[in-house]
């Protein structure tokens, strides 16, 4: 995968050692099926992770990569966490945002306290700087003060928060329901259309409603 001058619209994603690495995937692939170029940076745990919870060989990162998101009509690009001469390391360089899902707390500490010390934090920084949007999908449990605290410095400079917090009122029937829904919310986030999941529409009371307009129709 040559790096290219971007010429489409693009994001960058990172994933990170907490578990979840799912989510990152699954996002992913909803870019590339809609035409985004993505620029993916996944740390040391993170890789481990792709392994132990999604069964990916790592060793040669570049090639599964490929093999897992190719033939989409979006482009993805890899960098290795310890590029910090990457592309997007530079606020120069023009992306949409950045997405980091799963987000570990450690990755979220070093980004509320302006630590950039890998690409990862670097691009969440450079974020922060140019005013375009960073979204962060925090997996933890239980969270202690100094997770909140982070959080709370994070989200007073308008990085948005989107915890792996699946509902259950569209009644979901498999795993992959649960991961389409915490993408989708990280989606409308980004203000990118999907049909990942069903909406809200006011349960029993709504189809109800809906019910009896049909019938005055």
């Amino acid at each position: 995968m040559t790096q290219t001058e971007n010429k489409r619209r693009s994001w960058v994603v990172g994933i990170t050692g907490a578990s979840g690495s799912v989510y990152g995937v699954r996002l992913t692939e909803v870019l590339l099926k809609q035409g985004y170029d993505v620029h993916i940076v996944v740390s040391n745990a993170g890789w481990r992770v792709l392994g132990e919870e999604l069964g990916w060989k790592t060793a040669q990162r570049e090639l599964v990569l490929s093999e897992k998101f190719g033939g989409h009509p979006g482009s993805v690009y890899y960098h290795p966490v310890a590029d910090i001469g990457a592309t997007i390391a530079s606020g120069s360089y023009q992306v949409e945002g950045m997405v980091i899902a799963p987000c570990s707390m450690g990755t979220l500490s070093a980004v509320a306290n302006g630590s950039s010390d890998n690409l990862m934090t670097r691009a969440a920084d450079v974020m922060l700087k140019e005013g375009r949007p960073l979204i962060l999908v925090p997996r933890e449990t239980p969270l202690h003060a100094i997770h909140l605290e982070n959080m709370l410095k994070l989200s007073r400079l308008g990085v948005k928060m989107i915890p792996a917090m699946p509902a259950f009122y569209f009644h979901p029937r498999t795993i992959e329901d649960l991961i389409d829904f915490q993408v989708g919310k990280v989606l409308d986030m980004m203000r990118i259309e999907h049909e990942l999941f069903r909406r809200w529409d006011g349960g029993l009371a709504g189809q109800a409603k809906a019910a009896e307009s049909g019938t005055k129709e």
